[in-house]
């Protein structure tokens, strides 16, 4: 019988795993503030048509350097949730958790600093992943605390409680079944 944690096609190599990215609008704001100031600030010592280019240019590496090197651990994590090697990336996830703790305030200003408009800090997100692969290898009991642990941290985390809600709910229909079978 197949355990009420774990996705029927977990174990095909070409089923790919769900990645919830949800945007804050509010974010946004410092990034397009941060693009403008550059604009500015370029069009400032060359010719405005420059500035822009240049200064859209400056953004975009900014952005993607900062993004690259800033949650490596996170990043890593997501590389080994999607090839499926969940053990692996538990471990990833724990340290990408134990950097942005080390580092609050990177993860709280990361909008302006990272220039990434999540909706979820890089906490969040690692304690709701660490909980969907203790799911994905069978050990629901360690998925349901993780996702515990981030309601308790984030109390209005959509995703832990509707994957709450589905573990328990799994959980339910699967006791009657075992109880037919007796």
């Amino acid at each position: 019988m197949a355990s009420p944690y774990t996705s029927p096609t977990a174990s095909s190599p070409t089923a790919r795993a769900p990645v919830v990215r949800q945007v804050s609008w509010m974010a946004v704001v410092p990034q397009l503030a941060v693009l403008a100031l550059l604009i500015t600030v370029i069009s400032l010592f060359s010719r405005p048509s420059t500035g822009m280019i240049c200064g859209a240019a400056a953004y975009l590496v900014y952005s993607i350097g900062s993004r690259f090197l800033i949650p490596r651990a996170h990043r890593r994590g997501m590389r080994l949730f999607r090839r499926q090697q969940y053990e692996q990336a538990i471990s990833a996830f724990h340290e990408s958790y134990d950097f942005f703790t080390r580092n609050v305030w990177l993860d709280r200003y990361r909008a302006a600093i990272m220039l990434s408009p999540s909706a979820m800090t890089y906490r969040e997100m690692a304690l709701c992943n660490i909980a969907f692969c203790y799911s994905q290898i069978g050990e629901g009991g360690k998925a349901k605390d993780y996702y515990r642990r981030a309601l308790a941290e984030f109390p209005n985390n959509g995703l832990a409680q509707a994957a709450l809600r589905l573990i328990e709910s799994a959980e339910q229909s699967a006791i009657p079944a075992t109880e037919d079978a007796k």
